[in-house]
């Protein structure tokens, strides 16, 4: 092969690379970096089993979770706006909103990518069949309710509802 032919091989070849390079930038650009998944505090009694359980089904399911010991998390509770009669054992706090009680991850997924006007969510008490608390497969019927900035609640997912009311 000739140096002329050689030449003009490189300066295909060269253009050629710039061509794709020219045409990746606004891909790279325009793309998103995978957000990391969010980070859940939660505020729980040290001898509670059933909080443990939650904390460890959130792990399981792909957040993060740091965990603060505490007897009584009712201060935690009051200072995120959660309502005396929406309590439960133990409160999370993620992204600006309250975690109370045993709410499901795919509720939390559901309010982080919602972003409703609130001020959280809850499972009040301790419903047998959420998360952190199966019992021998029985399931009561429960809702996690959606806590608006005035302290309304509504139905924000509805769980193990019997189908026909029976």
């Amino acid at each position: 092969m000739s140096k002329l032919m050689k030449k003009v091989i490189f300066m295909i070849d060269r253009r050629t690379m710039i061509g794709i390079l020219v045409a990746a930038i606004p891909t790279a650009a325009c793309s998103r970096p995978a957000k990391a998944p969010p980070t859940i505090q939660v505020y729980k009694s040290p001898s509670c089993g059933c909080c443990g359980a939650w904390v460890k089904r959130l792990q399981a399911n792909g957040f993060l979770v740091t965990t603060q010991e505490m007897e009584d998390v009712s201060a935690i509770a009051a200072s995120a706006g959660v309502p005396d009669r929406l309590r439960s054992c133990h409160t999370a706090l993620v992204d600006g909103y309250f975690v109370e009680g045993h709410v499901p991850d795919g509720d939390i997924r559901k309010l982080l990518s919602e972003w409703p006007n609130a001020r959280g969510i809850a499972v009040p008490g301790m419903p047998v069949g959420s998360p952190g608390m199966e019992q021998d497969g029985r399931r009561e019927p429960y809702d996690t309710l959606l806590v608006m900035r005035d302290g309304s609640s509504r139905p924000f997912v509805r769980h193990n509802q019997r189908v026909g009311g029976k």
